[in-house]
């Protein structure tokens, strides 16, 4: 998978075919231990970003335990 983040700190997550594939018959990622923290290191980079990227409002904003995450 790859991280495409933009100037606006929105970010695309790309799966490979293959990955697709395991998604749609698995379900589920599973990472290994040194995947996970690659995937892990690679979340932190684009948080240490998203602040300097987001606009005021978004910068602004709270998240709750029940807050829901919507893709597009």
């Amino acid at each position: 998978m790859k991280f495409k983040q933009y100037d606006n700190g929105s970010c695309d997550i790309e799966f490979s075919v293959k990955e697709r594939w395991l998604i749609l018959k698995k379900g589920k990622i599973h990472l290994s231990d040194e995947a996970l923290r690659h995937f892990g290191n690679h979340l932190v980079g684009i948080v240490s970003e998203w602040n300097l990227k987001f606009k005021q409002e978004t910068q602004e904003k709270i998240t709750y335990n029940d807050t829901k995450i919507e893709g597009k």
